[in-house]
């Protein structure tokens, strides 16, 4: 099996997950970074990984999923500065598969992870602050070994 791992990272929140997944996963793999990454053309496996901004993918993720062949096995993974599980992650996934031309979505795994700092005091100053900024203070410790682990066992139970 012939597997690329693509990550979009803003403060290294999504490369660690990026580098965890590479380094679980076994056969012929590659790891980019979005803007270097190949098309992922002749691959079985496809794991992407964004950060969120403005409640969906970053715009370079979000391109990189545009190129996705209809029925490609994919694995998506985020980090974000709102709570796990709330709407406002899951809007951001169900954007993110929506991207795709009919991917093969073999999971998904997201985690809260610090934000940019300078984005942080930006929105901080908004008339009306993301629903998310509550959350952020929280996210600052994370990825930690917690999401490592989830992580490594939803890698794990794709069976690759």
């Amino acid at each position: 099996m012939k597997s690329l791992i693509v990550y979009s990272s803003q403060t290294e929140n999504t490369k660690k997950l990026a580098d965890l997944i590479f380094d679980t996963i076994e056969g012929e793999k590659e790891i980019f970074a979005v803007e270097e990454a190949p098309s992922p053309e002749g691959y079985d496996f496809i794991a992407l990984g964004f950060w969120l901004m403005g409640g969906k993918p970053d715009p370079k993720a979000g391109k990189y999923l545009e190129t996705l062949e209809k029925g490609q096995s994919l694995f998506l993974f985020a980090t974000h500065g709102a709570a796990r599980g709330s709407d406002h992650v899951k809007n951001a996934v169900d954007t993110a598969v929506s991207l795709t031309d009919n991917a093969d979505v073999k999971g998904v795994f997201t985690c809260q992870g610090r934000v940019n700092p300078k984005v942080l005091e930006k929105v901080k100053q908004k008339p009306e602050p993301p629903v998310w900024i509550g959350d952020a203070d929280e996210a600052v410790s994370h990825p930690d070994g917690d999401d490592l682990d989830r992580l490594q066992e939803i890698i794990k139970g794709l069976n690759l």
